[in-house]
């Protein structure tokens, strides 16, 4: 029997959302672009965010199926197609889980003033992995706390971070001059970067991933997606300010800027430095709450898959009382541990570590959203006489194009994380894409090749 009926409210999935796409190390990632980067949360916030946002509230109020992405994916494409959208979005959760904990690993150690080596930067991950997998377990009843307190750490930094950036301002100037010419956009390495802010506008599907579990959806979907959207690009772009007026772009460290910003801010007192060391810690169990988020999400699309026979069947399994999906969780946490320990050996330093792991997972996260949006397309042109509680207000035609040109900014930010014009392909990201995709093929076909021997 489970204990998930109805627990998701308007308030719930608002800070579910935040919490899965407010991401604090987004923030560093899209400061390094420099100035420019301020330009492109405006204008794809516009272009691609508002879009992306209102498809799911039509996609998740119109077909309100369990497994969210998975089941939108399936009706549009057939089961073979969203069983590859399901494989790299579940696949993504066990690389991009990995470096949230060695970024936490990083910054616990700054914070504390520890020399903690690579070495148990990597232990203290996995331990915080398996954490992670024990909360999904539990009955999102009490799972959803984490999320929840998480969303609102993650907004009370954001406002200190932007507070300190005017009065830092006020103070002493920017670190960078922001001015009308710096924010036209640049070319170059900066498209690397240019991924992450795609990346960090991704997520809205994961309230949809358990219908059953939201109190009218149909009421409440539209109003979370547009409450938690206005909240996300708002914090993003003032956050991206706050680390630009404090650090040079050259200077800009992915894994320790936010820590690097918070202590020029107010670091120059005894009460200062607390004051940023408590922000510190906060940010740290954002990191955490970050990873419970997307586990909840990808591990039950997962576990729907896999109950219809497309994904192996460990996948399938629940937990007897709560319903929750076990087998992912339990399978996330080996295959999560593994990837520490494999990337780990490969890399000379955290930040290297974080951005491989980063960057391999992003890929794979992006690719599903290129078929999320087209699902929607496709439904939107074979099933347009649908009754929709939630309609996306364009026509089908407008809704087909503007679908085709989320996909294609959505494809453009995977092909700029393995590759930087100028430098070539980043082969530890490539070559790690290539094995994840032909490793989900042969897992798929054998899923496949098992129902049709057992028929």
């Amino acid at each position: 029997m489970t204990t998930n009926r109805k627990a998701l409210r308007l308030g719930d999935m608002t800070l579910l959302t935040v919490s899965a796409i407010l991401l604090l190390d987004t923030v560093a990632a899209s400061a390094s672009i420099g100035v420019s980067s301020l330009f492109w949360w405006a204008f794809l916030g516009v272009t691609f965010f508002i879009p992306y946002g209102l498809m799911n509230a039509e996609m998740g109020t119109t077909y309100p199926e369990e497994g969210g992405i998975y089941a939108w994916v399936r009706d549009a494409f057939g089961g073979r197609w969203a069983s590859r959208i399901t494989w790299s979005y579940w696949v993504n959760n066990l690389l991009w889980v990995p470096s949230v904990f060695i970024l936490f690993a990083s910054i616990f150690n700054q914070l504390f003033g520890l020399a903690l080596g690579l070495g148990a930067q990597m232990a203290m991950g996995i331990a915080l992995l398996w954490g992670a997998v024990a909360v999904n377990v539990l009955s999102l009843n009490i799972g959803k706390w984490v999320p929840n307190i998480g969303a609102t750490i993650k907004i009370l930094v954001f406002i200190v971070l932007i507070g300190g950036a005017f009065y830092y301002v006020s103070k002493n100037g920017t670190a960078n001059e922001i001015t009308l010419e710096a924010l036209v956009p640049s070319w170059g390495n900066g498209l690397v970067y240019l991924s992450t802010i795609i990346y960090g506008m991704l997520g809205f599907e994961l309230m949809c991933a358990t219908p059953g579990a939201i109190h009218d959806p149909k009421r409440n979907i539209p109003r979370a997606v547009l409450l938690s959207g206005a909240i996300i690009i708002t914090m993003y772009a003032f956050g991206t300010y706050a680390v630009l007026a404090a650090i040079p772009v050259a200077d800009i460290n992915l894994v320790e800027g936010l820590v690097d910003t918070l202590y020029l801010f107010f670091g120059g007192s005894g009460f200062g430095r607390s004051f940023a060391f408590a922000m510190g810690v906060g940010i740290l169990f954002t990191f955490f709450s970050n990873a419970v988020t997307w586990a909840i999400g990808c591990n039950k699309a997962a576990s729907e898959a896999a109950a219809e026979g497309e994904l192996p069947d460990f996948l399938a399994i629940e937990h007897k009382t709560h319903g929750t999906p076990l087998g992912a969780a339990l399978a996330m946490g080996v295959f999560g541990s593994l990837v520490i320990l494999l990337y780990g050996a490969l890399a000379g330093s955290n930040e290297e570590l974080f951005w491989n792991l980063f960057a391999c997972s992003a890929v794979m996260f992006l690719l599903p959203y290129a078929g999320m949006v087209l699902a929607f397309a496709r439904m939107r042109m074979v099933d347009s006489d649908r009754e929709r509680p939630y309609r996306m207000p364009v026509g089908n035609r407008m809704g087909v194009v503007i679908a085709a040109y989320c996909a294609i900014c959505i494809g453009i930010s995977a092909v700029f994380l393995m590759y930087t014009p100028g430098e070539g392909f980043n082969w530890p990201v490539t070559v790690g894409v290539i094995i994840v995709m032909l490793l989900g093929e042969v897992t798929i076909r054998t899923s496949e090749r098992h129902i049709n021997e057992g028929t």
